[in-house]
């Protein structure tokens, strides 16, 4: 029988469009102050290929910025990021008036996220040197979602501008590059802006160019009246304050401002893909944030208070959010179901961490939706059954309905309201109930399933996503309170998170290296994230578990040289091998991240075990007992509004050396 195309009359439906992969973005140096952002190869130059761009609110700004010098393209020789915002390429040029084999001009650009770029020619000459300098510009104004998808258009024509060109679009704006100093020449249909430079023995010349849209904007995220500490780690192991200092960096230019809402901030989720709102990951965020801002947690927290769904039905207090991919066993993940746990735990913290009273009452009733929504959605066990048909219940998300119950009663009590027992005892039930049906047994000592499927039936595969077990918070002068799993089922989770299956030598991976579909690139099945390893260390560490955390940790430390110290979303999860000595990048990963830039003081914090509990005055330390990295100072902090700082000795014994007035060292 013939197949259908070949039917006479009858034409074969033409294949299914393939989905076009994202850009691969690893090899680039990527410059962030949202909601600017610059996206260059190491050689510097912007070829309008790619994602490769200056972009503003999302859309590309510049396409192209070709540099010519004496009538040839620098040689590049290096391409750096020097800061959250700024990248610096290095070339020289070779030009017919030198004498001897070595370049006499040196070339160096430097390109800020905001659209300036200052360009450097310094003269090793012994003679004056007169230079042509040509700079090629052009733009599609695309929007980058439209570019990351392969769906660009051709550039616009440009126009002469002052000292510059212009770029217009109907529905897309305007986009003006202005030079200092005005160039000599301008020619508007090739983009290209023209100088002749005189150079004296020794000396530099610089060019500015300015790129700016006139489009209406987002409001630009910078911190304005909100205070993020300073945090400083100083210590024997250099790479932890260099971890610190580079990720604090990186979180603080990705922070935008809600535009109806100017004075609350919150951390996007990465870039260059997850640039908007992300609720989940910005109330995690916020949640590592403490121990430098509080006042970012009440901004995050209220913005994302005022998409919570108010309308009647079983709906009524969710935070929406939109799907996450889980991987090849499972269906997606809500985040906003996450969003919705996290919102009273990170609110419960926060007032242990010094939130002031005014702030925790006005976010208390959102906090108490929250709770309201849960309590519904509980099934008879007490487990809570994803919204939709499927009716999974995710080991994660039972961790993180676990963590509200608990977090959640903490915050009732703490503010005098009704229901704090109640939320105990479901608590209760839920440990009960996951106890007895997530573990599945086995010949090596069992292991928590993945999920439950409708019916019931376990989904047996070791992934990252157990790390959150471990993560109940920690109520009260810092002791942890009772998990979802029994001491004996810790202590199995723990010698599995430590094993080769799942710990690469580089962090932890998204799927155990033994388990069906393991893939070292797949960013939830294999893959090391950031994120979930530096829960796994703060997990395992608190639950004193200090081999496996710190095996874990130095995995990390030792990764984050290889990236510059600013660590991506994710990388491969290939194991370790002697003489490897940085894992290999993921092409498609966020770099800078929000909750991997927050990564080294998640650490620092698990180092220390610094537990404040100002309601009651106190403080307390539980570093580890073994000091893993030696002797390490944590300064800049701030515990009750006030700056804090501690000391962890190389016999791991933790001292406070800064505090608020009044605050005392708890047991």
């Amino acid at each position: 029988m013939p197949r259908a195309a070949e039917r006479p009359g009858r034409v074969a439906p033409p294949p299914a469009a393939r989905p076009r992969e994202p850009a691969p973005v690893h090899h680039l140096l990527i410059c962030a102050a949202l909601p600017c952002l610059a996206l260059s190869a190491e050689h510097g130059q912007l070829t309008g290929r790619g994602v490769e761009g200056v972009y503003h609110s999302g859309r590309r700004l510049l396409s192209r910025c070709r540099l010519r010098v004496a009538g040839r393209e620098p040689v590049a020789v290096q391409g750096r990021v020097v800061s959250a915002g700024l990248a610096v390429f290095k070339a020289v040029v070779r030009t017919p008036a030198d004498t001897g084999p070595d370049p006499e001009v040196g070339v160096e650009r430097s390109r800020a996220a905001d659209g300036t770029e200052r360009i450097t020619l310094r003269s090793s000459a012994t003679r004056p040197l007169r230079l042509s300098v040509e700079v090629a510009l052009g733009t599609d104004l695309a929007e980058f979602g439209a570019i990351a998808a392969g769906r660009t258009a051709p550039e616009l024509p440009a126009s002469v501008h002052d000292a510059g060109l212009r770029w217009a679009a109907a529905g897309a704006g305007h986009a003006i590059v202005t030079a200092d100093p005005p160039p000599r020449d301008t020619l508007a249909s090739a983009g290209l802006l023209r100088w002749e430079l005189d150079l004296s023995p020794g000396a530099a010349r610089s060019i500015e160019l300015r790129v700016r849209s006139e489009r209406p904007a987002r409001t630009s995220g910078r911190t304005g009246g909100l205070a993020l500490a300073e945090a400083r780690a100083e210590g024997d192991d250099p790479r932890l304050g260099a971890l610190l200092a580079t990720g604090l960096g990186d979180f603080t230019a990705l922070l935008l401002r809600d535009p109806e809402h100017p004075a609350d901030v919150y951390p996007a989720a990465g870039v260059p893909w997850r640039c908007g709102p992300a609720p989940a990951e910005a109330l995690w965020a916020a949640r590592v944030a403490l121990p430098i801002s509080t006042g970012l947690a009440a901004a995050a927290l209220r913005r994302f208070a005022r998409s919570q769904l108010t309308g009647r039905g079983r709906d009524f207090g969710r935070i929406p959010g939109p799907l996450r991919d889980a991987g090849p066993h499972l269906p997606p993940i809500c985040t906003g179901v996450e969003a919705t746990l996290a919102f009273p735990a990170v609110l419960a913290e926060a007032r242990r961490w010094g939130m002031p009273d005014k702030e925790v009452v006005e976010l208390l009733p959102a906090a108490e939706h929250c709770l309201r929504w849960l309590g519904q959605a509980l099934d008879e066990g007490g487990l809570l059954p994803e919204p939709g048909p499927s009716g999974i219940r995710r080991t994660e998300i039972q961790a993180h309905a676990h963590r509200a119950a608990l977090l959640g009663a903490d915050l009732l009590d703490g503010c005098g309201r009704p229901g704090a027992e109640e939320w105990r005892q479901r608590a209760g039930r839920m440990r009960s109930s996951f106890r007895e049906l997530f573990w599945v047994d086995d010949l090596t000592g069992g292991r928590p399933a993945a999920a439950l499927l409708a019916g019931g039936r376990p989904v047996p595969l070791m992934g990252a996503g157990a790390v959150h077990l471990l993560d109940t918070g920690l109520l009260g002068l810092g002791q942890p309170a009772a998990g979802l799993l029994d001491k004996v089922q810790t202590e199995q989770l723990a010698r599995l998170l430590g094993g080769p299956a799942m710990d690469s030598g580089w962090g932890l991976r998204g799927l155990g290296a033994k388990e069906p579909g393991h893939n070292p690139f797949g960013h939830r099945s294999g893959a090391v994230r950031v994120h979930e390893t530096a829960v796994a260390v703060a997990g395992l560490a608190a639950a004193g578990y200090e081999k496996e955390a710190a095996s874990l940790l130095r995995g990390l430390l030792d990764a984050a040289p290889g990236f510059g110290h600013r660590l991506p979303e994710m990388y491969a999860g290939e194991q370790r091998t002697a003489g490897a000595v940085t894992p290999a990048p993921h092409p498609a990963a966020c770099r800078p991240a929000a909750l991997p830039a927050l990564a080294g003081l998640h650490l620092l914090m698990s180092l220390a075990g610094i537990r404040p509990d100002v309601p009651s005055g106190t403080v307390a330390l539980h570093p580890m007992r073994s000091a893993p990295f030696g002797a390490v100072q944590i300064s800049g902090l701030r515990v009750a509004g006030e700056p804090f700082a501690v000391r962890i000795s190389r016999l791991g014994q933790g001292m406070v050396e800064q505090a608020a007035a009044g605050l005392q060292l708890g047991v």
